[in-house]
Protein backbone atom coordinates (compact mmCIF):
# COMPACT_ATOMS: atom_id res chain seq x y z
CA UNK A 1 0.00 0.00 0.00
CA UNK A 2 1.03 3.71 -0.56
CA UNK A 3 -0.33 6.87 0.45
CA UNK A 4 -0.97 8.93 -1.67
CA UNK A 5 -1.74 12.89 -2.31
CA UNK A 6 -3.94 12.98 -5.16
CA UNK A 7 -5.99 9.54 -5.86
CA UNK A 8 -6.32 10.98 -9.21
CA UNK A 9 -3.12 11.61 -10.26
CA UNK A 10 -1.26 8.65 -8.66
CA UNK A 11 -4.13 6.62 -11.14
CA UNK A 12 -2.93 7.82 -14.14
CA UNK A 13 0.83 7.15 -13.55
CA UNK A 14 0.29 3.54 -12.64
CA UNK A 15 -2.01 3.51 -15.40
CA UNK A 16 -0.98 5.80 -18.31
CA UNK A 17 2.84 6.01 -17.40
CA UNK A 18 3.48 2.19 -16.41
CA UNK A 19 0.22 0.70 -18.24
CA UNK A 20 -1.32 -0.79 -15.48
CA UNK A 21 -4.93 -1.43 -15.30
CA UNK A 22 -7.10 0.27 -12.44
CA UNK A 23 -8.32 -3.21 -11.08
CA UNK A 24 -11.12 -1.62 -8.64
CA UNK A 25 -11.85 1.61 -6.39
CA UNK A 26 -13.30 1.56 -2.88
CA UNK A 27 -14.76 4.80 -1.58
CA UNK A 28 -14.93 5.16 2.56
CA UNK A 29 -16.63 8.75 2.61
CA UNK A 30 -17.57 8.73 6.67
CA UNK A 31 -14.08 6.90 7.29
CA UNK A 32 -12.39 9.76 5.34
CA UNK A 33 -9.96 7.65 2.73
CA UNK A 34 -10.34 6.90 -0.70
CA UNK A 35 -9.03 3.49 -2.18
CA UNK A 36 -7.36 2.36 -6.02
CA UNK A 37 -6.03 -0.67 -6.73
CA UNK A 38 -3.53 -0.85 -9.70
CA UNK A 39 -2.02 -3.96 -11.47
CA UNK A 40 -1.34 -5.59 -14.19
CA UNK A 41 -3.19 -8.38 -13.78
CA UNK A 42 -5.54 -9.47 -10.71
CA UNK A 43 -4.12 -11.78 -7.74
CA UNK A 44 -3.67 -14.72 -7.21
CA UNK A 45 -1.81 -14.54 -10.49
CA UNK A 46 -0.52 -10.63 -10.36
CA UNK A 47 0.56 -8.67 -7.41
CA UNK A 48 -1.57 -5.55 -7.09
CA UNK A 49 -0.63 -2.28 -5.51
CA UNK A 50 -3.08 -0.30 -3.33
CA UNK A 51 -3.39 3.65 -3.63
CA UNK A 52 -4.63 4.74 -0.37
CA UNK A 53 -5.75 8.65 -0.46
CA UNK A 54 -6.15 10.29 3.25
CA UNK A 55 -8.61 13.08 2.80
CA UNK A 56 -7.23 16.09 3.04
CA UNK A 57 -3.94 14.88 3.02
CA UNK A 58 -1.92 16.29 -0.05
CA UNK A 59 1.81 15.19 0.65
CA UNK A 60 3.44 12.41 3.39
CA UNK A 61 7.47 12.19 4.44
CA UNK A 62 8.67 9.07 2.66
CA UNK A 63 10.61 8.12 5.46
CA UNK A 64 14.03 6.15 5.56
CA UNK A 65 12.33 2.60 5.69
CA UNK A 66 10.88 2.35 2.17
CA UNK A 67 13.11 1.41 -0.73
CA UNK A 68 11.37 0.60 -4.00
CA UNK A 69 9.15 -1.81 -5.57
CA UNK A 70 10.47 -4.08 -8.38
CA UNK A 71 8.10 -4.50 -11.25
CA UNK A 72 9.71 -7.20 -13.70
CA UNK A 73 9.57 -6.11 -17.63
CA UNK A 74 10.01 -8.03 -20.76
CA UNK A 75 12.64 -5.13 -22.23
CA UNK A 76 13.26 -2.27 -19.71
CA UNK A 77 14.76 -0.06 -22.57
CA UNK A 78 11.42 0.12 -24.58
CA UNK A 79 9.52 0.68 -20.81
CA UNK A 80 11.47 3.48 -20.08
CA UNK A 81 10.35 5.19 -23.91
CA UNK A 82 6.94 4.49 -23.23
CA UNK A 83 7.08 6.30 -19.54
CA UNK A 84 9.27 9.04 -20.74
CA UNK A 85 6.82 9.80 -23.65
CA UNK A 86 4.16 9.65 -21.56
CA UNK A 87 5.79 12.09 -19.63
CA UNK A 88 6.94 9.88 -16.48
CA UNK A 89 10.43 10.58 -15.01
CA UNK A 90 13.42 8.28 -15.13
CA UNK A 91 15.84 8.29 -12.38
CA UNK A 92 18.17 6.09 -13.68
CA UNK A 93 18.55 5.09 -17.18
CA UNK A 94 18.40 1.65 -18.19
CA UNK A 95 21.41 -0.26 -18.38
CA UNK A 96 23.41 -3.57 -16.51
CA UNK A 97 23.49 -3.10 -12.59
CA UNK A 98 26.09 -2.42 -11.18
CA UNK A 99 28.52 -5.61 -11.05
CA UNK A 100 26.48 -7.68 -12.85
CA UNK A 101 24.22 -8.06 -16.19
CA UNK A 102 20.96 -7.54 -15.03
CA UNK A 103 19.17 -4.76 -16.81
CA UNK A 104 17.36 -1.90 -14.43
CA UNK A 105 16.37 1.27 -15.03
CA UNK A 106 14.12 3.60 -12.73
CA UNK A 107 11.49 5.53 -12.47
CA UNK A 108 9.46 8.17 -9.85
CA UNK A 109 5.93 8.11 -8.84
CA UNK A 110 4.66 11.65 -8.49
CA UNK A 111 4.67 10.94 -4.96
CA UNK A 112 8.41 10.39 -4.71
CA UNK A 113 7.88 6.38 -4.73
CA UNK A 114 11.47 4.65 -6.49
CA UNK A 115 9.97 2.00 -8.83
CA UNK A 116 12.78 -0.60 -10.07
CA UNK A 117 11.93 -1.81 -13.67
CA UNK A 118 13.99 -5.03 -13.93
CA UNK A 119 15.08 -6.68 -17.22
CA UNK A 120 12.59 -10.52 -16.88
CA UNK A 121 12.44 -12.80 -19.83
CA UNK A 122 9.00 -13.34 -21.16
Amino acid sequence: MLRVGDLQRSIDFYTRVLGMKLLRTTERPEQKYSLAFVGYGTNPDHAEIELTYNHGVSSYELGSAYGHIALGMADVYAACDRIRAAGGAITREPGPVQGGTTVIAFVTDPDGYKIELIQRDA
